[in-house]
C-alpha cells in the first residue's frame, strides 16, 4: 500500500471518528432536551393551573378559576387526566349554580389531576435519567473507541514513516563516508520500497566506480610522491590530527629518520624523541611566529625559512571551509642568511669606522666656532653651519645604521627598568626644539599630572619619541602645531604624536615600518630606517606602534608602552 494511501486512510478514519462522536453527542443531547422540555412544559403547566384554581376557589374568584380551568382543558397529556378534568368542569358548573357540597368534589378532582401530573413528572424524570445514562454510555464508548483507534494510528503511523527515513539517512551517511557497500532493504511495496531500490542501484554504481578508479588513484599517488621527492626543499604533509601523511627525501634527511619509519605516525609521538619535529610541531600547537629555524646539517649551520600551508576544503553540502591537513615546507636560505650576516657585519664595521672621524670633525667644528681660535666672517660662519648640519646628518645616519645592525642581528641590548615618562618626553621635545623653531611649529603636550612609570629602556624609548616628533615636524606645514598626548589604556601607556602634514596614502600604511622604505614622491630627506628601528625597539620592550592617517589630514603615530 502506498504511503499516500495510508496517510489518507489514517487521516480519513480520524475524520470519520470525529464526525461519529459528534453525531452521537448531538443525538443524545437532543433527546435529553426533548425529555426535559416535556417535563417542564406540559406537566409543569398543569401543576401551575391546579395551584391557581385552588387559590381562586379559596378566594371565591370564579373568573380566575374559569380561566385556569380552560387552560387545563387545553393541556391534557396524561391517561385519565381527560376524565378528571371533565368531572372538574361538571362540579364547577354545579358550584356556580349554587349547589351545596360541590367545593369538596372540586378540590378532590384538582388534587387527583395534580397527583397524575406529579407521577408523570417522576416517570419522565426517570426516563430522562435513563436517556442520560444511555447517552453517557454511548458517548464514552464512542470516545474510547476513537481514542484507541487514534492512539494506534499515533503509535504506528509515524514510526512506519520515520523509521525508513532514519534508516535511509544513516545509509546516506555511510555512503558519504565512502562505505559504498551499504545497502537498504524495505519489505514494503510503497514509495520507500521504490526509494530503497533506487538507493541500492546508486550505491552499487558508486562502488563499481570506486573500484574502477583505485588503479588510477594509485598511479596519481605515485606521481605526486615522485614530484614531492624531486623537490630540493624539505616537505612534510600532515592531516588535521597531525598524523604524517607524506615526507620527501630531503625532509627525511634533515629529520634523521627513514621515510618508512615515520609515515603514518603521529607527529606528536615522533616529537617525543626528535627535537626538530618537536620544534616544528610547536608552530601548530603554540602558534609560534618565527619563520626561520637553524639546523645543524653536514657539520655546519643551515638556515631554513618555514612555511605552513593550511589545506582546506568545503565538504559537499556544507558552506564552511574545513581544515583537512597541513603542508610544511622548509626552504634552505643559508646562502642568503650568510650574505645578510656579512652585510650586517660590514655595516656595523663601517658605521663604527665612520663614527670616530665624524666625531673628530664635530669637535673640530666646535673649536673653529670658538672665538679664542680666531674670529670668523659671516660667510665663514655660514660655511661652518652647513658643515655642522652635514656632520649632524652623518652622525644620525651612523647611529641608525648601528641600531639597524642590532635589530638585524637580533642582539638588541635593552636596559628595562621603571622610567620617568615625563623626563623621556621632555628630552625628546628638547632634542627637537630647534627643528620646530626653524619652521615656527608649536609642540603642544597634553599629559596627566599623575601617570604610572613605564617598564622601558629609557634611552631607546627617548630615541623613538625623538624620531617620531622629528618626523612630525619634518612633514608638517610651517606655522602649525604638533600634538603629543599621553593617556592610559588598560595595561599600556599610550603616547600619540600627531602632525598636520599631508598624511599617508592607504596603500603605504603597512609598508612605512619596513626597512629602507620611503613613501614615493617624498622630497624630505631620510634613510627609511627610523620607523623600522622604532618598531623593533618598542616591540622588544613588549609594546607596539600603530599609525592612523588619511591623505590630506595628517598622521597620528601611537606608541603603546607597558607599565607596572
Amino acid at each position: 500500500m502506498k504511503i499516500k494511501t495510508k496517510l489518507n486512510l489514517g487521516v480519513g478514519l480520524l475524520f470519520l471518528l470525529i464526525i461519529l462522536l459528534g453525531i452521537v453527542g448531538v443525538k443524545y443531547i437532543h433527546e435529553l432536551k426533548e425529555d426535559t422540555k416535556n417535563i417542564l412544559v406540559a406537566n409543569h403547566n398543569t401543576l401551575e393551573y391546579s395551584k391557581n384554581m385552588l387559590i381562586a376557589l379559596d378566594e371565591k374568584k370564579l373568573i380566575d378559576f374559569e380561566k385556569n380551568l380552560q387552560k387545563q382543558e387545553k393541556n391534557i397529556t396524561e391517561v385519565g387526566e381527560y376524565q378528571a378534568t371533565r368531572r372538574l368542569r361538571q362540579y364547577f358548573n354545579q358550584y356556580k349554580a349554587q349547589k351545596p357540597n360541590q367545593e369538596e368534589y372540586i378540590r378532590k378532582e384538582i388534587f387527583q389531576i395534580m397527583e397524575m401530573n406529579m407521577q408523570a413528572i417522576e416517570k419522565k424524570g426517570k426516563f430522562a435519567q435513563n436517556t442520560a445514562n444511555t447517552a453517557t454510555f454511548w458517548v464514552v464508548g464512542t470516545a474510547t473507541l476513537c481514542f484507541l483507534i487514534a492512539f494506534t494510528l499515533l503509535i504506528n503511523l509515524p514510526s512506519h514513516i520515520a523509521n525508513p527515513i532514519q534508516e535511509l539517512s544513516e545509509s546516506i551517511k555511510q555512503i558519504a563516508s565512502k562505505n559504498y557497500s551499504q545497502r537498504v532493504y524495505f519489505g514494503n511495496h510503497d514509495e520507500f520500497g521504490d526509494l530503497a531500490t533506487s538507493f541500492n542501484t546508486m550505491a552499487q554504481k558508486l562502488e563499481e566506480y570506486n573500484h574502477s578508479n583505485v588503479a588510477t588513484l594509485m598511479m596519481e599517488k605515485k606521481r605526486i610522491e615522485a614530484l614531492i621527492n624531486t623537490m630540493h626543499d624539505p616537505v612534510i604533509g600532515l592531516d588535521e590530527n597531525y598524523c604524517i601523511l607524506f615526507i620527501n627525501q630531503e625532509a627525511s634527511k634533515i629529520i634523521g629518520i627513514p621515510e618508512k619509519d615515520i609515515l603514518g605516525k603521529s607527529a606528536q609521538e615522533v616529537a617525543i624523541y626528535n627535537d626538530l619535529i618537536r620544534s616544528l610541531l610547536q608552530s601548530f600547537t603554540q602558534k609560534k611566529e618565527e619563520k626561520n629555524i637553524k639546523i645543524y646539517l653536514d657539520g655546519k649551520e643551515n638556515y631554513f625559512e618555514k612555511d605552513i600551508l593550511d589545506i582546506t576544503i568545503i565538504p559537499t553540502g556544507e558552506k564552511i571551509e574545513k581544515i583537512v591537513g597541513y603542508v610544511l615546507i622548509l626552504r634552505n636560505v643559508t646562502t642568503y642568511k650568510e650574505l645578510d650576516i656579512a652585510k650586517t657585519n660590514f655595516i656595523a664595521t663601517v658605521s663604527h669606522e665612520f663614527k670616530t672621524p665624524i666625531s673628530s670633525m664635530k669637535m673640530s667644528l666646535q673649536l673653529l666656532e670658538n672665538e679664542k681660535i680666531g674670529y670668523l666672517n659671516e660667510e665663514q660662519k655660514n660655511l661652518l653651519h652647513s658643515i655642522d648640519e652635514d656632520t649632524q646628518r652623518l652622525l644620525k645616519i651612523t647611529a641608525e645604521l648601528l641600531h639597524i645592525t642590532q635589530v638585524e642581528s637580533g642582539n638588541i641590548q635593552l636596559n628595562i627598568a621603571q622610567a620617568n615618562l615625563s623626563e623621556i618626553i621632555a628630552y625628546a621635545i628638547d632634542a627637537t626644539k630647534i627643528q620646530a623653531e626653524q619652521k615656527n611649529i608649536t609642540l603642544e603636550v597634553d599629559m596627566p599630572t599623575s601617570i604610572p612609570s613605564p617598564l622601558v629602556d629609557s634611552e631607546k624609548t627617548a630615541w623613538v619619541l625623538t624620531n617620531l616628533i622629528s618626523n612630525a615636524i619634518r612633514y608638517s606645514y610651517e606655522n602649525t602645531k604638533v600634538y603629543l598626548k599621553t593617556t592610559i589604556e588598560k595595561e599600556y601607556l599610550k603616547i600619540t604624536v600627531q602632525d598636520t602634514g599631508q598624511g599617508i596614502a592607504h596603500q603605504y600604511k603597512e609598508k612605512i615600518f619596513e626597512r629602507y622604505f620611503r613613501v614615493p614622491n617624498t622630497k624630505k630627506e631620510g634613510t627609511g630606517l627610523g620607523l623600522a628601528i622604532s618598531k623593533e625597539f618598542i616591540e622588544a620592550q613588549g609594546g607596539y606602534i600603530e599609525v592612523v592617517s588619511e591623505l590630506g589630514e595628517g598622521s597620528s603615530f601611537m606608541v603603546y608602552l607597558k607599565y607596572n
